[in-house]
């Protein structure tokens, strides 16, 4: 059963659905696909993304230098340790996935990776893209903020938001850190490069954005148990310190599930 498929269970046991058999809808056929006695690699664009061709030639691109990149390390630990090696190989899943579509113009993009390398649990990763269609390139949040200095007003409001978030959504879940030995936000900082993943948070107003999401993968504020962690902090909270261009694009309210997450 491929990441998607586990995915794709554990959501619907959320939400209390349940589907038996020729239910369930198929499977995406990978854009990227690698198979040897090392490895199994895919990669995996969606629908919305294929939809704008930049967009997916860039994240071809990329998927395609990763995938060559886990072929070439199995390789070459198979060869290394042919004992050890397990003998069904590395697995190695990438899916870039639309979190939303701003105005017609900014796409957000989930990059989730899997790995399972046959150690204690498989893993999981998250990234994100920014991407400007009209500049036909990658971007930062930077142009939606007067200024995003490191430790700036900007990104400390950013950060505070940010936690208080986590720490409500930890709550909702019936997690405490009281007692923990752990720092779990000391890796969040006050630049862009440490604040976490971002995307533009899809609103209730059509074409606008409800502020932004930061996705953490298992380990990045919590114990692996714990799980993926991704909230949004609403736009309004964000307002003093946004231009011209940020003005532009937020409005409305979080929709009811904005996390981007599929």
């Amino acid at each position: 059963m491929t990441f998607a498929s586990i995915r794709t269970i554990a959501l619907a046991a959320v939400a209390g659905i349940f589907f038996i058999g020729p239910c369930f809808a198929a499977e995406p056929k990978p854009d990227i696909a690698i198979k040897t006695d090392a490895v199994d690699v895919s990669v995996t664009l969606d629908d919305t993304i294929k939809s704008y061709p930049a967009l997916a030639a860039d994240c071809l691109a990329e998927g395609k230098r990763y995938a060559g990149k886990q072929r070439k390390e199995a390789t070459d630990s198979k060869r290394s340790d042919p004992q050890y090696f397990p003998k069904d190989g590395y697995t190695f899943e990438r899916e870039y996935v639309t979190a939303s579509v701003v105005g017609g113009r900014y796409i957000s993009v989930l990059r989730e990776d899997y790995a399972d390398t046959h150690g204690a649990h498989p893993n999981s990763y998250v990234d994100t893209i920014l991407w400007d269609d009209a500049g036909k390139k990658r971007i930062s949040i930077r142009p939606f903020f007067t200024e995003t200095a490191d430790g700036g007003p900007t990104l400390t409001a950013m950060r505070n938001a940010v936690l208080a978030a986590l720490k409500a959504e930890k709550k909702a879940r019936g997690i405490t850190d009281d007692d923990s030995p752990v720092d779990w936000y000391k890796d969040i900082g006050t630049s862009l490069l440490k604040i976490g993943p971002v995307t533009l948070a899809p609103s209730t107003e059509p074409g606008k954005s409800a502020g932004l999401a930061f996705h953490y993968e298992p380990y990045a504020v919590g114990p692996y148990a714990e799980g993926r962690f991704d909230v949004v902090v609403p736009w309004r909270e964000l307002k003093p310190y946004l231009s011209a261009e940020g003005a532009a694009i937020f409005g409305g309210q979080p929709q009811e599930d904005s996390t981007n997450r599929p």
